[in-house]
């Protein structure tokens, strides 16, 4: 593997002062003397801008690199984002306010997802940003939306293709699919698009999420490219943009390898020679969201017992599932594993035993590491989650059982 073109943080990233866990520059116990009492995310922004440097170095400079926000919407991340990256893509109105309070242009912003409210494309419309079609109906109601208004929104086609990005951790396309417009029905909604007061952009073809395979994310680039090509023909104009989505994964998990992008780099880098011969002038996009943000941050929550059962050793926290619903196993985890996870006041320490990390909730799901080799830990000590930038406080079912919410913190 080329450690050249091989990005990825580690635990060792971070900094650690006499034992204990720092991140921007202060340490876990002044964290929470500072910020107050855990639980609380806490991202690291040098980590987020140095993610994003590698990976321009490491790819095509002409690969322009958007921001999908679900990853994680908190403002202050966002809005970090929007100052190094090429563009926002959203999924509700929501995250369209987040957007567009940003310093990112409308224009730069895309909005996908099935099922937005006419509210939802009357607020996209307003602000100008470009919107992924995701079926006829919604086609029907933003034409209806431009007549009222007297606008021309700008609109790009989501397409559903015949393939899928193979071994990723959530599959977005292939087969009968509630996102995009089967691949098939594409060239009839453009040949009617000519016809209707829109602005056609581009496509956005996402084929899944979290694929640690170069070679499987390659080949779904190009098959994306590929179909781009073929359904460029009967598009009222040539497509400016074509965004090939993201899928590309981080290491989570014992036997996880960090993703080799060199591999990734020269195949775009052939794929953007093959568009400018049939489709000059048209941008590449990636969009990417984990990626950027998952290695990122840290969830920290405290030990309020200690107790041992029938010989197991648990270490119970005032966090839980209901703060990180992906560390506890019951988000896409087929079987469960355990995310990197430490006592990060401990850290060094040779007195080491296996324990149970566990939340508060009265639920045997309620679960943050499983019979982990850990620091022998106390009452007082802080748990650290890593890997937890991206899909954590968003993903997590803060209402459960009616404990309070975890804080948040850019550093």
């Amino acid at each position: 593997m080329s450690s050249a073109l091989s990005v990825h943080t580690t635990i060792e990233d971070f900094e650690v002062r006499d034992g204990c866990l720092c991140i921007g520059g202060n340490s876990i116990t002044e964290l929470a003397a500072e910020l107050g009492p855990s639980p609380f995310y806490v991202y690291d922004s040098e980590l987020i801008k140095k993610r994003i440097r590698q990976l321009r170095d490491a790819l095509p400079k002409a690969i322009s690199l958007h921001y999908a926000i679900k990853a994680n919407p908190m403002p202050e991340v966002v809005d970090l984002m929007s100052h190094h990256i090429d563009g926002l893509d959203v999924a509700s109105a929501g995250e369209l306010e987040i957007a567009l309070s940003t310093s990112c242009k409308p224009a730069d912003i895309s909005f996908a997802g099935p099922g937005k409210s006419i509210a939802e494309l009357e607020m996209a419309v307003a602000a100008g940003v470009t919107l992924n079609v995701e079926s006829e109906t919604e086609l029907d109601r933003i034409v209806t939306i431009a007549q009222a208004t007297g606008s021309r929104p700008r609109v790009a086609i989501r397409v559903n293709p015949d393939f899928e990005l193979k071994s990723s951790g959530m599959k977005m396309s292939g087969g009968s699919k509630p996102f995009g417009i089967d691949a098939e029905q594409v060239p009839a909604v453009l040949g009617l698009m000519k016809t209707l007061p829109v602005d056609f952009i581009g496509f956005h073809i996402f084929s899944g999420s979290q694929n640690l395979r170069p070679e499987a994310i390659c080949e779904s680039q190009s098959q994306a490219l590929e179909l781009a090509f073929r359904l460029a023909a009967d598009a009222p104009v040539p497509p400016q943009t074509i965004n090939i989505g993201g899928g590309l994964g981080i290491p989570y998990f014992p036997g996880d390898q960090p993703l080799d992008l060199s591999p990734i780099a020269a195949n775009l880098s052939g794929l953007l020679e093959l568009t400018k011969e049939r489709l000059p002038g048209t941008e590449i996009v990636m969009e990417l969201g984990r990626y950027f943000v998952g290695e990122a941050g840290v969830y920290i929550c405290t030990i309020v017992d200690r107790k041992v059962s029938r010989g197991q050793v648990y270490l119970v926290t005032n966090g839980g599932l209901h703060h990180h619903l992906a560390a506890s196993g019951n988000f896409g985890q087929v079987i469960r594993k355990n995310y990197p996870v430490i006592i990060a006041n401990r850290i060094g320490s040779s007195d080491l035993e296996t324990a149970s990390v566990v939340g508060p909730l009265c639920t045997p799901l309620d679960l943050l590491a499983d019979r982990m080799t850990l620091a022998k830990a106390q009452i007082g000590d802080f748990v650290a989650v890593f890997q937890s930038g991206a899909y954590g406080y968003s993903a997590s079912p803060h209402n459960f059982l009616s404990h309070p919410p975890p804080n948040e913190y850019l550093r």
